[in-house]
Parts: C-alpha cells; structure tokens; sequence
C-alpha cells in the first residue's frame, strides 16, 4: 500500500513538473522573440560609409580672350569637366539649373600656364552661345608678391609709426574738473585747483535779476572778446530782416507761366536723358562676350578647387639643352615624312664617262623637282606629367595650301632609351575634312582628377564644330580619358 502511495505521489510530481515546463515553453519563446525584435528593428540596412579623404569638386575650364592679356577686349569662358570624386561629368551640363554648376555665379577660377597661376577669374554670368554654356565675368591679375625693398620699407614705416604713438604719449590731457558737489567719489574732497592754469568764467548778465546770485558776480574782464546779439531790425509784420548780410531766396513773379517749356531747339542734344527700359542684368560690368571663332583668339586653362592646392608646374626640367633641340629635330623629320613633304633626295653623282650629247639634251629637258612644301611648325612643348616621370612632348605642324593640301599633324611622343623617339599618338587631318578627322590643338596640361598626375587638354576643331578632349599618358601609350559633346553645331565630333 505504501508503495502503491509513493508511486502516485511520483508520479503526480512529473506530471506537475511536466505540465510547469509547457506552459513555460510559450513564455519563453515568445521572450526570446521580443528579444530579437529591437535588434532587428535597429538594424537600418546597407550601412554607408562617408570617406573623409574624397576629394571635393574640381572644375576644368578654358579662357578664351581677344586683344592684350592685361586689357582683354573680349572674353568668355568655356566649362570643361567636373570631377566628382569618381569620374570626370561634362562640365556644360553637369548640374545644369539653367545654367551648369560650373558657371555658378561668384566662382573663381585660377588661370594657369604650365602648372603656375598667373591670374584668377570670377564667373559673374552665363548665357547659352550657339548651344553652348559658357561664362563672362572679371578677370583678374594675381597680387604681385612684395619685393624685400618694399618689406623693408613698410618695417620702416611701423617703427616709425611706433615712435609718433610713443611721441603722442608725453603729450598733456585735459580731464573734466569734478564739481565740489558732485558726489560719485564718495565724498572725497576735490584737490585744489592750479592757480596758474587757465579757466573760463561765464559773462555777467546785464540783467541782475537773471543772475540768481542777487548781483554779485565778479566784474567782467574788459580784455576778453564778448558775443553780442545782432539788433532785430524788423520792418515789417512778415518777419522779414532787412540785414544786408542775411541770404535770400529768389522769389518767382506771380506773372511768370509755371507751364512755360524750353523749345526743343534750345535743348542740348549731349544732355542725358532718362528712358523707359528693362532692368540691366547682374553681368551688366563683366567683360566684353566673345562671339565666334576669331582667328587671334588666345586659351589658358583655368581650374576651380574648394581647397587652395599648390602649384603643380608641368615644365620639364633638361639636364642638357641640346637634348630638347634634337628632341624636336627627330620630330620634325618624323612630321614631314608623314605629311608627304620630305625633302628629295640628293642628285648621283656625276658619272666619269662622257655622256652623249642626245643625253645632255634629255636632261636639259626634265624640269628640276619642285621644293617641298615649308613645314609650319605652331607649337613644340615638353612636359613632366608626374612627379620624377620622363618627358613627354607635344608637335603640333601644319602646311601651307587649301583645302586636301593644306594638313595640319599632332604628334605625342617620348624619347627613348637609346636617344631615339617613341610616337605614342598620331592626328593627320586636311582642311577638307576637319568634320570628319578634327584638328588637334593643345591647350596646356592640368591636372583634371586631383591625383598629381596631368593629362594633355586638346582642343579637337572642325569646319563647323568643336569639342575638347582629356589624354592621359600612361605605360608608353597616350589614351582619350574624356571628351565633351560637340559644339557650333549638332551633335559631337567622333
């Protein structure tokens, strides 16, 4: 019996604990849930990362101006790219509300010639120019930095400055006399005044009762200037003075026409005039636009930064100068052969046996060779597009003609290790089909990606359009990294 007892009460003790732990077994789910849940409620998705070091916006333009480069006549400016930390956008339509953010009023750009600033502008307008944003503002000179004679010069200056202010400090200051009952000392007795120091009395009033002090005042002194009151001479009720002294207005007759008007023949005709028109616009002061193509049109290269960056100069520095002569000698020689104009070779020599007189007569008759065509050459520059690299140069010729005979080459190209030339890009073009192969003409180098390497700016021109391209030379090959979309006409120069 006492065994059938305590299996009972056992097994009531399992089914208690068992029933416990299932109905604890939801709770506790659902505990573990709502302990999941605020992680996954926090969790926001892809987190993004902002890396500090990327670099702001850089914008590439080109200047283009007329006349002197210290009195332009006219001038514009043409937005390139803009480089938003990943890739270069085109500049004449990146951001564009109308006008692109390049062209953003109140940005400045600083002009540069290989490398060095020589001049800032600040964009004040933009207009739209045969399907072209470009922009007009003020061109300015940079401030010429102080030469040690004026540094020495303006020390000068402070010290004596400094002298005059320590001259100034020995000098008297009046103070303002405390009055005996004036009590903001705290009742402190007054010192007593300098018997020898000036001090001014106020006159005697010929009326005593006006004195207040029954009478008694100190005489005046007879050797001190007195102010009078000037006699009212009135002569009439209407106030008016007959002094002699006192201004008058003119008075217009009653009789006189208060409509009369001034014939037009009696008017001056260099007279201003005040005319109904609309409001001048914010870029009324700017520059003078530049409009077309002229031929004595001038570029430079302007950038724009948020950060003020050194200078980074392109030149290439010639351990020996000659080597830059033969440089350019190889590549004119180069030039002339792929253009077609290379000079003809040197007559035989003359033979020992006597030549017949029917063969003196044949070349008596063969007209000489005509010269080959003069090599124009318009522009040899060498650059160093990175820091410690080799040189790379730039030849750009043409010849004299029109049309198929008039070529016009660029040439990029670098010297080799034996002393010979490595052509990296060729461009042959004719006058007759700039529309379809355009003429390169170099700008300058800039550095359009901020990472201190620079890229070869070119201008690609055509008969009816134009668009500029960025190079980059890299690894012993020179590579189109950008170009923008045509202009002066519709759509782009392939």
């Amino acid at each position: 019996m006492a065994i059938g007892i305590n299996y009972l009460r056992r097994e009531r003790r399992l089914s208690s604990r068992a029933m416990i732990s299932f109905s604890l077994r939801p709770a506790l789910l659902a505990a573990a849930a709502l302990a999941v849940l605020p992680a996954v409620a926090q969790y926001p998705g892809q987190i993004s990362t902002v890396d500090k070091n990327a670099p702001d916006l850089r914008a590439v333009a080109v200047l283009e101006w007329t006349g002197d480069e210290a009195h332009p006549k006219a001038s514009r400016l043409v937005p390139i790219c803009v480089y938003d930390g990943q890739q270069l956008q085109d500049g004449g339509i990146y951001l564009a509300r109308p006008q692109p953010l390049a062209l953003d009023s109140d940005t400045e750009y600083k002009l540069k010639v290989d490398g060095k600033t020589v001049g800032l502008f600040d964009v004040q307008g933009a207009a739209q120019e045969q399907g072209l944003w470009v922009g007009h503002g003020d061109w300015k000179a940079l401030a010429a930095r102080p030469t040690p004679q004026q540094l020495a010069q303006a020390a000068r200056r402070k010290a004596a400055w400094k002298d005059e202010d320590d001259a100034d400090s020995d000098k008297p200051i009046l103070h303002r006399k405390q009055s005996s009952g004036d009590s903001g000392n705290n009742g402190a007795q007054a010192p007593a005044p300098d018997p020898n120091r000036p001090t001014l009395h106020r006159p005697d009033d010929t009326n005593a009762g006006n004195t207040g002090d029954g009478g008694n005042s100190p005489p005046p002194d007879p050797d001190r200037p007195t102010l009078h009151r000037a006699p009212d001479n009135t002569a009439s009720n209407n106030g008016s003075s007959n002094s002699p002294d006192q201004p008058k207005l003119h008075k217009k007759n009653q009789d006189d026409d208060e409509s009369f008007v001034e014939p037009l023949a009696n008017i001056d005709p260099n007279r201003p005039r005040l005319m109904h028109g609309q409001v001048s616009s914010f870029d009324a002061d700017v520059s003078p636009k530049l409009m077309g193509m002229p031929v004595d049109m001038n570029q430079q290269v302007a950038v724009s930064d948020a950060r003020n960056l050194p200078d980074h100069p392109w030149t290439f520095s010639w351990a020996n100068p000659a080597d830059e002569e033969k440089l350019k000698a190889d590549l004119e020689e180069i030039a002339r052969k792929d253009l077609g104009i290379e000079p003809p070779p040197p007559p035989p020599a003359p033979k020992t046996k006597r030549a017949s007189s029917a063969q003196h007569k044949k070349a008596a008759a063969t007209p000489p060779p005509p010269p080959p065509a003069p090599l124009l050459v318009e522009q040899f520059r060498v650059f160093e597009l990175a820091y410690g690299s080799g040189a790379t140069s730039v030849l750009e010729a043409h010849t004299a003609g029109t049309g198929v005979d008039e070529k016009f080459l660029t040439l990029i190209a670098q010297p080799d290790l034996y002393g010979g030339v490595v052509v990296l890009f060729k461009n042959i073009t004719d006058a007759a089909h700039l529309d379809e192969t355009p003429r390169m003409r170099l700008i300058d180098a800039v550095d359009a990606m901020d990472d201190n390497r620079g890229e070869l700016l070119f201008e690609l021109r055509g008969a009816t359009q134009r668009q500029f391209a960025l190079y980059r030379v890299l690894r012993g090959s020179a590579t189109q990294i950008f170009s923008t979309t045509g202009s002066f006409g519709e759509g782009g120069i392939e």
